[in-house]
């Protein structure tokens, strides 16, 4: 993943707000720095407020799904559902999606070459294949599902998968040093009350969710969580460590998964 940090001054504090304004600075293309611009230190704990910032993305799309629907064929519904995402991000997790691609597919089982490659700002075979058939399984899970249950599931799905992906940072060290970080910032790992904070902001969708459905929780929760665990084996295999890049593949991957078995639950 890859965006441009703002230049502050490093002397401010670093409070809860910061680290929180941060998030949604990093995390989407709104112009939330023209109201207030954290300092640099906070953008290392980004993380512990991605969930939250799924609360806005994902309400985004999920609104545009449920007023599209209204007034629009489904499919043109969900087709702008996905492009207000992509412009509210910045395509930020699907830059990181096709450079895992390309650095896994390309770099075969050499940890430097796939780092490479994964830096690399052009984007190869692996990568837009890749990024094809994500989009297309993610307009078909949209579509295959009521309007109402896709508007939900994606406002629950979001949050949740970034609070699974989290996970990482707290997994594995960061694969490269910070001076070679894309963003120039290593994330920081999570103290006990920001681990406690991620996982209510990452659980109460997707309960509340779960709850108004009463769609069985077992697999949506469990499964998700399978498939970000068997990256996490893949990813320390390859490269003992994580990298931005990983991290904003495993999340859209576990987001649709969550998806996918939203989907093959509402379908029975």
């Amino acid at each position: 993943m890859q965006t441009k940090l703002p230049e502050v001054d490093s002397t401010s504090r670093c409070h809860w707000y910061n680290r929180l304004w941060a998030s949604f600075i990093f995390f989407t293309r709104l112009p939330f720095w023209r109201l207030h611009e954290p300092p640099k230190e906070s953008y290392e704990s980004v993380v512990e407020y991605w969930p939250l910032t799924g609360w806005l993305t994902g309400g985004l799309m999920a609104a545009t799904v449920w007023v599209g629907s209204m007034y629009l064929p489904y499919m043109i519904a969900v087709l702008l559902a996905i492009v207000v995402r992509l412009l509210v991000t910045g395509a930020l997790h699907e830059d990181g999606l096709a450079d895992f691609l390309d650095g896994f597919g390309g770099g075969g089982s050499d940890r430097e070459r796939i780092l490479t490659i994964m830096k690399d700002s052009h984007i190869g075979t692996y990568g837009v294949i890749g990024l094809i058939i994500y989009e297309l399984l993610l307009a078909a899970t949209l579509l295959y599902m009521p309007p109402s249950i896709a508007a939900l599931g994606i406002l629950a799905a979001t949050p949740y998968a970034r609070m699974v992906t989290a996970q990482l940072i707290m997994m594995m060290p960061y694969a490269r040093r910070e001076e070679e970080a894309k963003a120039k910032t290593v994330y920081r790992k999570m103290s006990w009350g920001a681990g406690v904070s991620l996982t209510v902001q990452g659980l109460l969708p997707i309960i509340a969710f779960l709850w108004y459905t009463g769609l069985p929780w077992e697999m949506v929760i469990f499964i998700p969580c399978v498939v970000m665990y068997f990256l996490y084996l893949l990813i320390w295999h390859k490269l003992r460590g994580y990298t931005g890049d990983c991290c904003g593949a495993v999340c859209l991957l576990v987001e649709l998964t969550t998806l996918l078995v939203i989907c093959a639950q509402s379908l029975h």
